[in-house]
């Protein structure tokens, strides 16, 4: 057979050609219909057959059931989908990604589209030049839809001639008669190919063409189908090895769920195949076991009917599967000084909508680290053993680590979220998360060298009087009430939050450091006062000030309001 190296490279690239086409269509799909996924997921209950037909649904826009899991993954990290809901979702998206074979079944191979191809690209072109963001995107979808197609046809030009080569129908004969050992082999095929494309819908069309050329009979191609339902959940959990618990979980759910469904139809293959040869003959005129013409629309019969099937059998299995997957993969203990990101997985970084879910849920929990500082804080006003005090203090200086990690750490992912074509409202928010990591890192900086204030106190055993301690402990009141304010926003939707109640905190910090520091101008007058006690005991209620300043920033930063434009629009309202 005359199949060289420059052979092998245009099939490749035609591949190639399909993968980029249905990348940048799948990526302006989920660009244009971002906030309205995120809307329906979040709407969702713990009905599992509304989860199914969301699954489903979603994959059939995007036309990618790996980006439906990544879509999943980060809701479910987001709080937003539980693990048994998101099971659901994963098992519609098995049944959306099906789509896939009808369109290039129907349209593929029996409308020549791919001459249409450079006509859709004219007219679409102009889109991606119009200054609204929704316009260049519908653009960028119809572009995909034709490289897709375009690549299609390339990659059937670009598969070998087998009919003219019988040498390779030779030595495919030699395992299509093993019997069952054939469809392991394919089966294996299949997911390797999906392994390696990285997609489930490039291998499928690779084996629908394959089909319809002649390459392999009807059982061996839906053997290679089975193949690629397993590989596409090992893609899966390839790109959770670098997330978080709550991805590794949704990945194996994905892995049992289909792993389970290719054991069953393996054990009744030839009764299910001859039902569905049958059924396709019935409606075609055609078999698909002597026409290799008829085997896209058969395979694409077979792929659905299995994935409906399946789903209907383990649809009502959906809480012992989340039993099974939180069992085999367990959380790893809650270590509070050791740094670790919670739902930042930096494998998984997809879409910028669905980034920004990530990075904003991550920077709640940045919040956490916070609330975690103050509390030391305020115990080490109080705490009288030095052993206790040293072990606080030594907290302190993980937990400023911790938050120096994070900072660097979210500012990276957004970095790479800003890489991407945004929208206006998407680069405002990546703006915000940017505004507000910075602010809660200055936080943990300002702790910190509170608590260096007081290992200097414990140095030189400065002991302060019980009005300070009083005023003291008032202040950090003051403070926690404003962060827990802080916290109620950061973990709100944004779109909700309002500035009224955290200004009043912020208004009641600064009245009471006035206050403060006034009644200390009146104590430097007296004869006791003890200089290095006063500078130190000044210190911490004018940081804590700070610390106050940098909190009401987070708020105004999730709002885009600030004071000053407050002030502004009351005085004009007046």
């Amino acid at each position: 057979m005359k199949f060289g190296l420059l052979d092998l490279l245009n099939l490749l690239g035609s591949l190639a050609f399909f993968i980029y086409g249905m990348k940048i269509m799948s990526e302006a799909i989920q660009r244009v219909a971002g906030s309205k996924m995120r809307q329906i997921l979040s709407s969702m209950t713990s009905n599992r057959f509304k989860g199914v037909l969301t699954g489903f649904i979603i994959t059939g826009l995007v036309q990618s059931s790996s980006a439906t899991t990544v879509l999943v993954v980060s809701f479910v990290n987001a709080g937003l989908l539980s693990l048994v809901e998101s099971i659901g979702v994963i098992m519609g998206a098995n049944i959306g990604t099906t789509i896939t074979a009808w369109l290039i079944s129907i349209i593929g191979f029996k409308v020549k589209i791919d001459a249409y191809a450079l006509i859709i690209i004219a007219f679409s072109f102009p889109l991606l030049f119009f200054s609204r963001d929704r316009i260049k995107t519908w653009g960028e979808v119809f572009i995909g839809f034709a490289l897709l197609f375009m690549g299609l046809a390339y990659l059937k030009g670009a598969v070998p001639d087998l009919k003219s080569n019988p040498e390779i129908l030779e030595f495919l004969s030699q395992y299509s008669n093993m019997g069952f050992l054939s469809i392991l082999l394919f089966v294996a095929i299949g997911t390797i190919i999906t392994v390696v494309v990285q997609s489930s819908s490039a291998a499928m069309a690779l084996t629908l063409v394959m089909a319809n050329n002649g390459w392999i009979p009807f059982e061996l191609a839906a053997a290679m189908v089975l193949g690629e339902n397993i590989g596409t959940t090992i893609t899966a959990n390839l790109a959770a090895l670098v997330g978080n618990v709550h991805a590794k979980r949704a990945a194996f759910a994905h892995f049992i769920f289909n792993v389970f469904g290719v054991i069953w139809i393996m054990a009744l293959m030839t009764p299910f195949l001859s039902a569905i040869s049958t059924y396709v003959t019935y409606q075609t005129g055609m078999s698909p076991e002597t026409n290799p013409e008829s085997i896209p629309v058969a395979l694409s019969v077979f792929h659905t009917v299995f994935n409906i099937i399946n789903t209907l059998l383990l649809i009502w299995f959906v809480k012992f599967i989340s039993k099974i997957v939180i069992k085999v993969i367990k959380a790893k203990g809650d270590e509070e000084d050791e740094f670790s990101l919670e739902y930042i997985g930096t494998g998984l970084l997809n879409t910028a909508e669905l980034s920004l879910e990530e990075a904003q849920k991550e920077t709640a929990a940045f919040g956490k680290i916070i609330v975690k500082m103050s509390s030391a804080m305020n115990e080490l006003l109080d705490e009288p053993k030095k052993k206790r005090q040293k072990k606080l203090l030594k907290k302190m200086r993980k937990y400023e680590e911790n938050t120096d990690h994070l900072e660097e750490e979210i500012t990276k992912y957004l970095s790479r979220v800003s890489d991407g074509s945004l929208s206006s409202a998407t680069s405002a928010r990546v703006v915000s998360l940017l505004s507000i990591i910075n602010d809660m890192e200055r936080i943990g900086d300002v702790f910190f060298q509170m608590s260096k204030d007081f290992e200097t106190k414990q140095k030189e055993k400065i002991g302060f009087t019980k009005k300070h301690r009083n005023n003291l402990n008032k202040m950090f009141d003051l403070v926690d009430t404003s962060i827990s304010t802080m916290m109620e926003n950061l973990n709100n939707n944004y779109k909700h939050v309002t500035l009224e109640k955290a200004l009043a905190h912020e208004h009641a910090i600064d009245a009471y450091r006035n206050k403060l520091r006034k009644d200390l101008m009146e104590d430097m007058q007296s004869k006791d006062y003890d200089v290095q006690i006063g500078a130190l005991y000044k210190d911490l209620f004018q940081s804590m000030e700070k610390v106050g300043d940098h909190v009401i920033n987070v708020t105004e930063a999730i709002t885009g309001e600030t004071e000053r434009s407050i002030k502004r629009m009351e005085e004009v309202s007046e």
